[in-house]
């Protein structure tokens, strides 16, 4: 027996829902086109955060088959140490960052004197 959950769209609900979407958008692209390509940009933006939380649910969140080996030996959170050592390209990085931004700045108000 198989314990796979039925589609949502292939229910008698989601195919009326697919039916009430259809109707909704024919009505929508017949009777309002003006309004429809005039505000089709903002509604192409709106889409992108909808994707986004929507899409999320596709991940299995559930599923950790490749994490048994991660789970089963417990690890030891790192010290202040070695997360220091570990960091040090990206402070390194960092510190000659705010240098050259001093530098640069001290430049431009030299430039800006004369």
């Amino acid at each position: 027996m198989s314990n796979k959950q039925k589609s949502f769209w292939s229910t008698p609900t989601g195919w009326a829902a697919l039916g009430l979407i259809g109707a909704a958008s024919y009505f929508l692209l017949v009777e309002h086109q003006q309004h429809f390509f005039e505000y089709l940009p903002f509604l192409i933006l709106l889409l992108c955060p909808l994707m986004h939380v929507f899409m999320h649910g596709s991940h299995g969140h559930g599923d950790h088959k490749g994490h048994e080996e991660e789970a089963s030996a417990p690890k030891e959170p790192e010290t202040f140490q070695e997360l220091t050592d570990k960091n040090e390209a990206y402070r390194d990085g960092y510190l000659e960052g705010l240098k050259t931004g001093r530098e640069e700045s001290i430049k431009t108000e030299s430039d800006n004197e004369r």
